[in-house]
């Protein structure tokens, strides 16, 4: 058997990195970061993690690999993830009535905010 244990994504400012992601998903250093890599685990328990390896590598437009955060909460959950440093992009694939919201984190890599309570 095989699982995801972590994904790894890239930024020119690990450490910028890694405080909005310990914020945005209430994760923790597994060690201390160091300036080119960290490894971040949930803080409580199990669950997938995330790494943040330094990159100076452009960011994708159209992310071949993006994260989804699922929440019931799509509005209150953009604006917090605003708050941390995120920001809207402007996407010209949205489907009519979309589900999700395309932000990109403080480094530019882009994500989705997808509302759980549309099924």
């Amino acid at each position: 058997m095989v699982r995801i244990g972590t994904v790894v994504m890239g930024a020119s400012d690990v450490r910028r990195a890694a405080q909005f992601w310990k914020a945005a998903l209430s994760l923790v250093e597994r060690e201390p970061a160091e300036d080119d890599w960290v490894v971040l685990v949930p803080a409580e328990g199990s669950g997938v993690g995330l790494a943040l390896g330094r990159s100076d590598a452009p960011v994708q437009e159209v992310p071949r690999v993006h994260l989804d955060l699922y929440t019931g909460k799509q509005d209150a959950e953009v604006d917090r993830l605003i708050a941390l440093g995120a920001v809207r992009v402007d996407w010209d694939l949205y489907p009519d009535d979309p589900d999700f919201v395309v932000l990109a984190d403080p480094e530019g890599n882009r994500f989705c905010v997808i509302d759980t309570t549309r099924g």
